[in-house]
């Protein structure tokens, strides 16, 4: 079984998105801050880590995943509760079981969960859990926000109305891209925000695990690039920084978000670290390990130079780059 694990990380997952729409809008569009900025939102990342979980990693239960019955329609919170433990009711069970039992999730583990079913007599039975990893809003750190529509042509036709001129013609509908983005999301692994919840369950040995952290690191430099919808088809992971702490240090990073710039110089795409590697620098002495994870072929990486606590490794093999 894998032992426990207790240390604190911050970093960032950066994804590059060409002719791509990563996280749409209601009116399908990329969305954009005030400012015109395209952003995405957590939760586009946290879906393709846990569908990269499902399909790639499939040792582990999830609970936060689509499910459907047999009618196709999906299932309710307490549907999927007693689909996952089918040997529990949740009218039956008591909150600290159904607390052990949801933490059995290896996505509820990470990325904690509100559990509020409704109906009579089971609303008494919410937990919160705030969750040791914390994404924030992804922005686009590439100077340009280009974003272009095209009309596309639908192989059925209109049905319409008798009178309707449109009636019998193929549909047109259309779709919007983001020319080129490189989204910056930053990411903080806490332990301590679980920790009073694991002691709760302690006798079931529930805890944030070491092999937890290996699975996330994976779906972070990897997830991304295997979900190849339609729509996400055109963004991938294209590099990732993980800054791991001693045991024990209380020390804190700010968002590595504004502190990562990116350029095209040439063929490459510069991602400018350095103000990231100033704050490191200032906790150096509670800095156990910093890995940098992107492909040398098209991606340089500016300011977090190999040496000392600092190692690359390309992200499509997972191999140390010397």
């Amino acid at each position: 079984m894998s032992t426990e694990y207790k240390n604190r990380m911050f970093g960032c997952i950066i994804l590059k998105s060409i002719n791509s729409n990563f996280n749409a809008d209601f009116t399908h569009h990329p969305r954009t801050l005030p400012d015109g900025v395209v952003y995405s939102t957590d939760k586009a990342l946290k879906y393709a880590v846990k569908d990269y979980f499902r399909k790639h990693l499939s040792n582990d239960r999830l609970f936060f995943v689509k499910r459907y019955n047999e009618n196709l329609n999906p299932f309710d919170l307490v549907e999927t509760y007693e689909s996952l433990f089918p040997k529990t009711k949740v009218k039956d069970a008591d909150k600290l079981k159904i607390l052990a039992d949801i933490l059995s999730c290896q996505d509820i583990r990470l990325f904690g969960a509100t559990f509020a079913p409704k109906g009579k007599d089971i609303e008494k039975k919410s937990i919160s859990i705030h969750g040791p990893v914390q994404i924030n809003h992804g922005v686009n750190r590439f100077p340009e926000n280009e974003i272009y529509s095209e009309d596309i042509l639908s192989p059925f036709r209109n049905p319409g109305e008798e009178e309707s001129a449109e009636k019998g013609m193929s549909t047109i509908g259309n779709q919007t891209n983001l020319k080129e983005g490189h989204y910056v999301f930053h990411f903080s692994v806490n332990p301590k925000n679980t920790e009073e919840l694991y002691n709760k369950v302690k006798g079931s040995k529930l805890f944030l695990s070491v092999d937890d952290i290996k699975n996330l690191k994976e779906a972070f430099n990897n997830a991304v690039t295997a979900l190849d919808s339609s729509r996400k088809m055109g963004t991938e992971n294209e590099a990732t920084v993980f800054v791991q702490l001693i045991e024990g240090s209380k020390k804190m990073l700010p968002s590595f978000t504004e502190m990562v710039s990116i350029k095209r110089n040439s063929e490459k795409v510069e991602i400018d670290c350095t103000l990231a590697n100033q704050n490191t620098q200032k906790i150096n002495g509670d800095v156990a390990s910093v890995e940098v994870y992107y492909n040398p072929t098209n991606t340089t990486i500016i300011g977090l130079n190999k040496g000392g606590k600092v190692k690359h490794f390309n992200i499509l093999s997972g191999e140390e780059i010397k």
